[in-house]
């Protein structure tokens, strides 16, 4: 097929009625037809159908076309459907160009005949473009057939689960002493009621012991090198001070520790205490003691005594005050980001009076107090000695650091009204002449099964007061929670014995740390951005990151689960294919005009420049160069080059220019 003359095929898409209620298709095609090198011009419902393409494919064969224009959505949505067919229809699919009349045009325009003109002007630089398109090639490069999952909560372990049991290499990496993340932390789940634990622990116990996952507890990414199919991972295992192929988990240094019982217990919320040496929970994986750095009397002072009481009672001498950070390498095809999320701290509504009074106490504090496992051995008892009680007048707020944009977070975090509506239930398991009320703005029970175990609760007693309290304060020795029934429209103010605030999920503090990892975004909410919010919900814009649970926006643990599995499929399309094609829209440097400043380095967001020598003239000079499997063809070293020495592929000057000239000179 002869390329060099332009033979320019325009295709506009009705969409249904996305396109056609606003701009004139015929009028579009009819004008598309009367552009310089269009040989044919057409129109049909959804482009994007099979006969849609199918036309294309057979004007191709029939017309001789080699350059296409779709005028129809976003080249977001479909551009890489439309190059498939170009593929199939024998002609290089970068021979393609989109015009958006979609949503740039008809979705913003009301007037019909301004946007059918706005219309015209964007087909016609498309074919501007178009004309001057290049044929490009992508590039294949070899995958590492092996993962790294950065968190080790329910989404990692379900993931590496999937990934490891179809025979891939997997690497997951926890901060904590444990797997398990907030899930371990439960004590019943929604709306079933399974014990968490149950539920949680045989998974931890698999991920540890399946002969293709390496699990590194207690251990950070410390950075990530490379790009899609051959990433290189360094990890920093920071040192436990035990020597866990010594230790055997008996608990006898823990209990002689100096400090046992009088360090806040990350795992009970607070109100457990443990040691500076400590497991995290009875059944953390691995059953492996660690020392508290920051809390260890011999590694803060220099001294605990005349001898640490740990290491004079281990007597398998598992105690190693020596031991230093270990640095661990690896490289991985693919990464998958499950690192979850934060509980929004309730002081940042002091309104609510957490950090005044002990009986204001969050969700997940309470959690800790009606488990089995927790420090009350799941009685819910305020108050220790003489002053201890049982709370019978119980409130819950909602949406605490939820749908609030005081604090910064508008979103809602979906998982507080249901359990509040479970511990509202354990409340009244536990304390029968109990009385329970929610104070809520809205009640979302979205799930399966949720709505029925909403209604449940309400049967057994709870009382649901649509309202939001403004003020909790104490008076008389009672807690009051200040408030407006927004039904009745009626102020209130209702004297309780504990009030529990339904803390909502935020983005993880560290976030940032894994955004400059991986070249990750963040969306509004603070969560890591997905690449598309329906048709790529666990991708990432980096190609081979995907994103699994909490860490790209609240969610139940059925959800966490199921996005989990989404992200470990991905990955293995990725591992099992075993290559990989590298886009072929990427920036090249003209090295005989460069001059070398490096300020294309400086400002590249994915790392893909770095300088080079040539010989230019028999001189040595340094001068930018592109890896071509690391650029993602964003064009920020384009508009950034002193020089004009970088271009970007399909986006050339003397393909942009004339479609600016176009816009200038159509009506």
């Amino acid at each position: 097929m002869n390329n060099n003359k332009p033979k320019i095929g325009v295709y506009v898409c009705h969409c249904g009625v996305n396109i056609a209620k606003t701009v004139d298709i015929e009028a579009v095609r009819s004008y598309a037809e009367s552009l310089p090198y269009v040989k044919v011009a057409r129109n049909y419902s959804y482009m994007c159908s099979d006969p849609g393409q199918l036309l294309i494919k057979e004007d191709i064969a029939e017309e001789g076309l080699n350059r296409i224009v779709v005028a129809s959505c976003s080249p977001r949505m479909h551009e890489l459907t439309f190059r498939k067919t170009l593929a199939e229809g024998g002609l290089n699919p970068y021979y393609l160009e989109m015009a958006n009349i979609r949503e740039q045009c008809s979705w913003v325009h009301e007037d019909s005949e301004e946007a059918t003109s706005k219309a015209r002007k964007l087909v016609a630089a498309a074919v501007a473009k178009a004309r001057l398109l290049e044929p490009l090639e992508e590039k294949e490069v070899e995958v590492e057939p092996a993962t790294l999952i950065i968190g080790g909560g329910i989404a990692g372990i379900q993931a590496a689960l999937d990934i490891a049991g179809a025979g891939f290499k997997v690497y997951v990496v926890e901060k904590t002493p444990s797997v398990g993340g907030k899930m371990s932390q439960l004590d019943k789940t929604f709306p079933t009621l399974d014990c968490s634990a149950c539920i949680l622990t045989p998974k931890m116990v698999d991920v540890a012991s399946h002969p293709n996952i390496e699990l590194l507890t207690y251990s950070q990414v410390e950075d990530v090198q490379g790009y899609v199919g051959n990433f290189e991972v360094k990890v920093r295992k920071k040192a436990r001070y035990v020597d866990i192929d010594k230790c055997t988990g008996c608990g006898i240094c823990a209990q002689e520790c100096r400090l046992a019982g009088r360090i806040p217990s990350e795992y009970e919320a607070g109100i457990g205490k443990r040691g500076a040496i400590y497991l995290p929970f009875p059944q953390a994986v691995p059953a492996k003691f660690t020392i508290d750095p920051e809390s260890c009397l011999y590694l803060t002072r220099g001294k605990c005594g005349k001898e640490p009481k740990c290491v004079e009672h281990c007597s398998l001498g598992a105690i190693d005050f020596e031991q230093q950070d270990e640095f661990v390498e690896f490289k991985v095809g693919a990464i998958i980001v499950a690192t979850g999320y934060d509980v929004f701290d309730a002081s940042r509504k002091p309104e609510y009076g957490y950090q005044d009074y002990d009986n204001v106490l969050t969700s997940l504090e309470l959690e800790r107090l009606v488990s089995a496992s927790g420090p009350t051995g799941g009685e819910i008892v305020l108050g220790k000695g003489e002053e201890a009680f049982v709370p019978k007048e119980v409130a819950f707020i909602q949406c605490v650091g939820s749908r609030d944009a005081s604090c910064g977070n508008e979103y809602c975090s979906r998982v507080c009204c249901m359990y509040t509506a479970k511990l509202a239930h354990l409340i009244k398991e536990k304390v029968p002449d109990s009385n329970v009320r929610v104070y809520y703005m809205d009640v979302r029970a979205f799930g399966k099964g949720f709505e029925e175990f909403y209604d449940r609760v309400r049967r057994e007693g709870v009382r649901y007061i649509r309202g939001n309290p403004s003020e909790v304060f104490k008076r008389d020795g009672k807690l009051v929670v200040k408030a407006e029934d927004t039904l009745t429209a009626k102020p209130l103010e209702d004297e309780v014995d504990m009030v529990v605030l339904s803390v909502g999920l935020e983005p993880r503090k560290d976030t940032r740390e894994i955004i400059d990892l991986l070249r990750l975004s963040q969306s509004s909410d603070r969560f890591y951005l997905e690449a598309h919010p329906k048709l790529a919900p666990v991708d990432t814009a980096t190609d081979g990151v995907y994103l699994a649970g909490c860490a790209q926006g609240p969610k139940d643990i059925p959800d966490t689960v199921a996005q989990a599995k989404g992200a470990a499929s991905s990955a293995l399309i990725l591992l099992a294919s075993g290559k990989v094609n590298i886009q072929a829209q990427i920036s090249v440097v003209n090295e005989a005009t460069c001059r070398g400043c490096g300020y294309c380095v400086e400002i590249c967001p994915y790392g893909a420049i770095e300088m080079g020598e040539v010989n230019r003239f028999g001189h040595i000079v340094s001068v930018a160069k592109v890896n071509e499997a690391l650029c993602k063809g964003c064009g920020a070293c384009v508009a950034g080059c002193f020089s004009g020495s970088i271009q970007q592929k399909s986006f050339k000057d003397r393909q942009i220019l004339p479609q600016i000239a176009v816009l200038g000179v159509v009506k």
